[in-house]
């Protein structure tokens, strides 16, 4: 599939410019979470405490970029999702307390995208994903089908926070909390390509996080592979 990256933009303790994140892509490193929150200061109070950090994530990352088309789809996906909330309702049913309806209603995967739905007013198509190592991928599928179809753009939003302490030895790639948003358009700036192979190599940091250091540092190529699929990035136009 063919796309052009209008803009993008992301989010991570301590790193939020695009100045940010091209020191951090020079010189990789783990970011300490001291549970800063994302700035979503253009909610109304009352809606900004209904948002868990994860959804604050999104709505920071994806709120400026939305702003110049106004309604559009948008494909979220996260491997893990609301793991903090989820872990508080299992306490509850651990300790036989009641449970919060609200806590369960937001902890459910396309919470997040019902919130920016209504928050923006977009009746757009949205659609939550939950996927494994190449999620990210599975997402930029979804948004080329809605760009084939006519969507003038697109948004796609992963984004992933750190698991409480009880799941460390299960969730091993989180480094740290980070979002990242793309506002995908049609054209020809970037093509990625699947193709059947063995199993690569771990990488370092997760996907999305190497690709933030490809638009970052202008790289022109990367790969990913995920079980037997290798996924090809290539920019095919400066």
């Amino acid at each position: 599939m063919y796309f052009r990256i209008e803009q993008w933009r992301a989010w991570a303790p301590g790193l939020d410019t695009a100045a940010d994140w091209r020191a951090w892509s020079q010189a990789p490193a783990l970011v300490a979470d001291d549970g800063q929150q994302p700035d979503v200061s253009f909610l109304p109070a009352l809606q900004r405490r209904r948002l868990s950090r994860l959804a604050r994530m999104l709505f920071h990352v994806a709120w400026p970029l939305a702003e110049r088309y106004g309604h559009l789809p948008l494909v979220f996906t996260s491997r893990h999702g609301e793991t903090p909330r989820t872990l508080a309702i299992l306490s509850d049913l651990v300790r036989s307390e009641p449970l919060s309806p609200t806590q369960f209603s937001l902890s459910v995967h396309n919470a997040i995208i019902g919130l920016w739905s209504i928050q923006r007013g977009d009746t757009s198509e949205m659609t939550a994903l939950a996927a494994e190592g190449d999620g990210l991928e599975h997402a930029m599928l979804e948004a080329g089908t809605l760009l084939a179809e006519g969507a003038p753009a697109v948004l796609v939003v992963i984004a992933e926070e750190a698991p409480p302490a009880l799941y460390a030895s299960q969730i091993d790639d989180v480094p740290f909390p980070y979002a990242l948003a793309l506002l995908l358009t049609p054209g020809t700036e970037w093509q990625l390509e699947l193709h059947a192979g063995e199993a690569g190599q771990p990488l370092e940091w997760p996907h999305p996080l190497n690709l933030l250091r490809a638009l970052s540092t202008e790289q022109v190529s990367l790969h990913h592979h995920w079980k037997k699929r290798q996924w090809n990035w290539s920019r095919t136009q400066p």
